[in-house]
């Protein structure tokens, strides 16, 4: 029985024969392929010189990268017709060779778009001008901080921006500014010497090396009042109103804060929410002291971040008046804890635009992962 074994296994040993290698037919193909993915690439960079053509009669326009986006991606369709076009044999192209040659187009036309709609190509850009002024209303006696970033897509310099200061008389002048062209982050401090009230006007003009210009106007204002508390004042010798644990003390504040407080006898800060239009507090809170004529002073915090850059800018607002009180013995006095407040942090955010190819990436990716597992389920 072993021995009639081993004569079959011989025989289908022999009866085994190599395929015959059809080197026209391989030849063949690999030259399909070859035209295949030079025309694919050819046909991506046409799409995209034509894209950009589109691109630059939608200037302005918001939609302007999904509408390009979607005329390159929908004319993907007409690869297809170029191949029978061209006759070329794409009997046994197979679903291998379609995505190859999609992918190669589909790059070919996305790497081509990016680089001839930017710089030095192209730039219908203006510079991106972003200011805030901290506070927009300040007291007698404090700074105004002036921040702005000040992007384009060509590299700006200091002497391409123009800063100008109007004083409440009309009268103009060019002060001298900083500009911190690694971070594209320009500010100014202004301290008004000689106490000069009302409003002020600024104009930054940002103008790019192809002449696209970009202006801000904003304003600002000095005042006696932009922190008051409608109480009589009093003085260190005759203090003003007896408070208790429940009275109320209603800050009224005309500039944009981010953080209202005070401090009594320069003692520890005390938050203060804002309700109803005014900043609301009590005696009730840590920091008081029962049974003393106390000394009270207000203060506010403006903060702001810009999109994308960690770093804070701030200014504070100082009140101008001192208040005096007569604090009663209640024994509520300062025992309990002032409110904690939320404060403005850094913020980051992603292009649109970006996201999406990302997501158009990803569905491609999970697709062939998909199908990879399917097939070697199959075999």
């Amino acid at each position: 029985m072993a021995k009639k074994r081993k004569e079959k296994d011989e025989a289908e040993e022999v009866d085994f024969k190599i395929p015959k290698f059809d080197e026209e037919k391989f030849i063949k193909k690999e030259k399909r392929n070859i035209k295949t993915t030079l025309l694919s690439f050819l046909f991506g960079f046409l799409i995209a010189i034509i894209s950009f053509g589109f691109w630059s009669l939608l200037s302005g326009n918001d939609l302007r990268f999904y509408l390009v986006f979607l005329f390159g991606f929908i004319c993907i369709v007409w690869l297809r017709y170029l191949f029978i076009r061209l006759k070329i044999d794409l009997t046994d192209f197979g679903r291998k060779g379609w995505f190859t040659s999609y992918a190669i187009y589909f790059f070919t036309w996305l790497l081509v778009l990016i680089v001839i709609v930017n710089p030095p190509f192209y730039d219908d850009e203006s510079p991106q001008v972003n200011v805030v002024i901290l506070p927009d209303s300040q007291e007698v006696g404090g700074t105004i901080f002036i921040a702005a970033m000040i992007n384009d897509n060509t590299e700006l310099e200091k002497e391409n921006i123009e800063f100008m200061l109007t004083y409440p008389d009309g009268t103009n002048i060019n002060p001298e500014f900083n500009y911190d062209e690694s971070n594209s982050i320009f500010t100014y401090t202004y301290e008004n010497p000689d106490d000069i009230l009302d409003e002020y006007s600024i104009k930054i003009i940002a103008t790019d090396k192809n002449g696209h210009q970009t202006e801000y106007n904003g304003t600002f204002s000095y005042g006696n009042d932009t922190i008051k508390l409608p109480e009589p004042i009093g003085t260190d010798s005759s203090p003003g109103p007896k408070v208790t644990y429940t009275t109320s003390l209603k800050f009224d504040v005309e500039a944009d804060v981010d953080r209202f407080y005070y401090t009594v006898d320069s003692g520890s800060e005390i938050n203060v929410e804002e309700k109803d239009g005014f900043y609301v507090s009590y005696p009730k809170f840590e920091g008081w002291v029962k049974n003393k004529n106390v000394k009270v002073r207000a203060y506010a915090d403006v903060i702001h971040y810009f999109e994308n850059y960690p770093v804070e800018f701030n200014n504070t607002i100082v009140d101008s008046s001192i208040y005096y009180f007569n604090v009663s013995d209640a024994i509520e006095i300062g025992g309990e804890e002032p409110p904690e407040l939320t404060l403005p942090g850094p913020t980051f955010v992603t292009v649109p635009g970006f996201e999406l190819v990302v997501f158009l990436i990803s569905l491609i990716v999970v697709a062939l992962i998909f199908k990879y597992r399917k097939k070697h389920k199959r075999n």
